[in-house]
């Protein structure tokens, strides 16, 4: 299957119709969870019947430049999780989300950093983005990193969603993070 990403480590590719396995497993894992759902599982009928169509759907939608891609490491394939990179669902399309979810077992590899700053340059160099945002709780200080990493800044606090009010640090909220096209510009220029 042809790669939406490559980088160094991690390859990114289109979901399939009988992946629904590897959505269930990795929404069972508690920790995974922990800042979505309070650590309960998505049910697998959900993921079968709501999650899986949603996301193969979002490849024909948006033609396949955007969309949520199934992560492997590309040294011996293993299934690490997913990234997406993508509009709301009826938003402008310059403006996308860079968001991210690994199994445990990955976390502290720095797949998370070096897909998440692929994703950005993909974003601002191949598909015309203006800006990159993604959102976490508060509470959430590993995924924080990680987009401070790609060089996001918090651009405003934001109010914990009604479905996710029973996970922990709800009170807490979380905030949403930028990048602007004109910004990693300037930051790229630095580096040249």
């Amino acid at each position: 299957m042809t790669a939406y990403l490559q980088t160094d480590r991690v390859t990114l590719r289109r979901f399939g119709a009988d992946d629904a396995d590897l959505l269930i497993e990795l929404d069972s894992d508690p920790a995974v969870m922990r800042f979505l759902s309070g650590g309960e599982p998505t049910a697998p009928e959900l993921v079968r019947e709501r999650d899986l169509p949603s996301i193969l759907a979002g490849y024909d939608r948006w033609a396949g430049a955007f969309g949520l891609f199934a992560a492997y490491e590309t040294a011996g394939d293993a299934f690490v999780g997913w990234f997406c990179l993508r509009p709301e669902r009826d938003g402008p399309l310059d403006e996308v989300e860079l968001g991210y979810r690994l199994r445990q077992d990955a976390w502290g590899s720095g797949y998370a950093t070096e897909v998440s700053s692929a994703l950005v340059t993909k974003a601002f160099t191949d598909l015309g983005v203006r800006v990159v945002w993604g959102a976490t709780m508060a509470l959430n200080t590993a995924s924080q990193h990680v987009m401070e990493k790609v060089v996001m800044t918090v651009t405003e606090a934001l109010e914990t969603p009604d479905d996710m009010l029973a996970v922990e640090g709800a009170e807490l909220g979380g905030y949403r993070y930028e990048i602007t096209r004109e910004q990693w510009e300037a930051r790229q220029a630095l580096r040249s």
